[in-house]
């Protein structure tokens, strides 16, 4: 079932963050007519999807992810007519357009809430998760469990009109809506309709495996003594009646058309629980993005910086390229995205000598990994993590700015504990240099002029300071440049079915620097080698084949006579080299 081919197989996705693409009117917000006018760099590139992050109405309470209404667009980014033209020039240009669902929870503008809100009686108050206060020993009001919400202190926020508190998994102007409501699900049934109708392709589903919550809403188990508020994902993620919801609406909305779908699953490393979101025998969707490789630098909090190695990475792609492939499990291959720092900042080298090499290894192995590729914008760029001197007034991102609060808040109590000893930021600093959801949202970086050419005006974010360098137009036609790899390393995979369908053999032989593996199907192999360091290595391939038969297909150093492959073989530093034996 691995080699049943599908269009959305062969795909490539690109990635959009809207307010940070291109700004068309002056206003410092990338917009729908921006993305329009950049549809044939996208199609130049090798992109057949643009997966747009949510452009629809909303007070931006989270960057569009708290929607006040499905069906409208939100005005800096333009009209539903400048969708309706965005959309025509999509598929004029042979390419199609993923939409953004968010639908675990809304706005607490939508009108949906604002009738649940308003009364216990209202006939849309069970379309969110309300729950009646708990009293402590001294009488004292306190939230219905002990959940901790991702971006904030409790999951819960009181309603004083109704006396109930209702359940928000991130900031409290998000509330979740309840999946358990028929009612509910119709409604989101409705609005997918609407926007398949319109003509959208398919759909990026936002923590959809957050949909079904623990019957009772029980308290999370105490697992950081001392503190109010537990992470409760254990309770909300993958929940009891979460594929139930998702088959439905495969049956009522996905089965009738072609789509690309392809579920966010958070808080999820366990293999089988998202391979049932996937397996086409389970129908539900196309593929997940699963974030096992994502958290690799993590030591468990997303802002704080692990060193990793090369034998875990290894480990973790392996895995995913075999699982359950005679079943059809199938891939979604990614490295970069709005919720993460610069791929070429974390898993390459962003210094000025290896920046280059390294972002074209690590396309390299992204075009080479079985599954549908997905590519951030700016990361065919090589777009790197901006600098470290860049103070806390530059992160804008809601992640950012509240872990930053708390732990000023903690150092505070801190300090009144001790003697009143300096407050020192710089460590919290350092992790977001390296890990904030921010970097990957400055400006696009299209040419030299004033704002990287994103906007005429003062953009929303600041530009990174690189661009004069580091941008669209420096790079376009430039036959060393990142951009011109990508387009060629694209072009590669697209006429080479081995390195979409192919199974996985990894041959590194737990080398200490060097990830080497074979693509295989029907009767072609493919071979691929990646250094991820600076030095020179000598790579022995084994005895296994006749690598005399491969032939140079695809490298990130120039090469004057391509030649087969050699045993050993001899890579610079972070040099990556792609055969393939027909």
């Amino acid at each position: 079932m691995a080699n049943t081919r599908a269009w959305w197989k062969e795909a490539v996705v690109y990635q959009i963050y809207p307010v940070s693409f291109f700004d068309s009117n002056g206003d410092g917000i990338g917009d729908l007519n921006g993305i329009y006018a950049k549809l044939d760099y996208l199609k130049d590139l090798g992109v057949d999807v643009l997966w747009l992050s949510p452009i629809y109405r909303s007070p931006q309470a989270d960057m569009g992810y708290d929607i006040s209404d499905y069906r409208d667009i939100d005005p800096q980014y333009g009209t539903l007519a400048d969708w309706d033209n965005l959309i025509k020039g999509v598929h004029d240009r042979g390419m199609k357009l993923m939409m953004d669902l968010v639908v675990n929870h809304s706005s607490d503008e939508h009108e949906w809430f604002l009738q649940s809100r308003s009364s216990k009686d209202n006939p849309k108050r069970d379309w969110y998760i309300w729950r009646p206060p708990k009293y402590d020993a001294a009488g004292n009001r306190q939230p219905p469990n002990n959940w901790r919400s991702v971006f904030q202190g409790s999951a819960w926020d009181y309603d004083e009109k109704t006396n109930e508190y209702y359940l928000h998994l991130y900031v409290s102007k998000q509330p979740d809506m309840n999946w358990d409501n028929p009612d509910v699900r119709q409604a989101v049934w409705d609005l997918m309709n609407f926007w398949i109708d319109r003509g959208c392709d398919g759909f990026r589903m936002d923590v959809i495996n957050i949909i079904s919550k623990v019957d009772g809403l029980p308290d999370a188990p105490i697992t950081e003594p001392g503190q109010p508020y537990q992470p409760a994902s254990t309770l909300f993620a993958n929940g009891p009646r979460v594929h139930e919801y998702i088959k439905e609406m495969n049956k009522k909305v996905l089965s009738a058309q072609d789509l690309i779908t392809v579920g966010e699953t958070p808080f999820t490393h366990e293999a089988s629980e998202l391979a049932a979101y996937v397996l086409p025998s389970n129908k539900e969707l196309n593929m997940v993005f699963h974030f096992e490789l994502m958290d690799l630098d993590s030591p468990g909090v997303p802002l704080i910086h692990r060193d990793w190695k090369l034998s875990e990475f290894r480990e973790i792609v392996g895995r995913w390229q075999k699982y359950r492939r005679s079943e059809g499990f199938w891939n979604a291959i990614f490295i970069e995205n709005h919720d993460h720092s610069r791929a070429v900042s974390r898993f390459g080298n962003d210094s000025e000598e290896w920046r280059a090499p390294s972002a074209k290894m690590l396309a390299m192995l992204e075009i080479s990994l079985g599954g549908t590729q997905y590519v951030y914008q700016g990361q065919e760029l090589g777009l790197k993590n901006f600098p470290r001197s860049w103070g806390i007034k530059e992160y804008k991102d809601v992640a950012s700015q509240n872990y930053w609060n708390r732990q000023v808040s903690i150092l505070t109590e801190r300090r009144a504990r001790s003697d009143g000893q300096d407050i020192d930021m710089s460590d919290v600093l350092d992790g977001f240099a390296k890990k904030a959801r921010d970097h990957a949202r400055v400006p696009m970086q299209w040419d030299s002029t004033d704002q990287a050419g994103f906007t005429t005006g003062t953009p929303w974010m600041r530009v990174n300071e690189d661009y004069k360098d580091w941008n669209a137009a420096t790079q376009l036609g430039f036959q060393d440049s990142v951009l011109t790899f990508w387009q060629q390393a694209l072009r590669v995979r697209k006429s080479n079915d081995v390195l979409v369908y192919g199974d996985f053999v990894d041959i590194s032989a737990d080398h200490a620097r060097v990830f080497a593996y074979t693509r295989s199907f029907e009767n072609t192999t493919a071979l691929v080698i990646l250094n991820f360091g600076e030095e020179v290595v000598s790579f022995s391939l084994g005895s296994q084949q006749d690598w005399s038969r491969f032939s140079f297909v695809l490298g990130n150093y120039q090469v004057a006579s391509p030649e087969p492959a050699q045993n050993p073989i001899r890579l610079e530093g972070y040099e990556g080299r792609l055969y393939v034996r027909a």
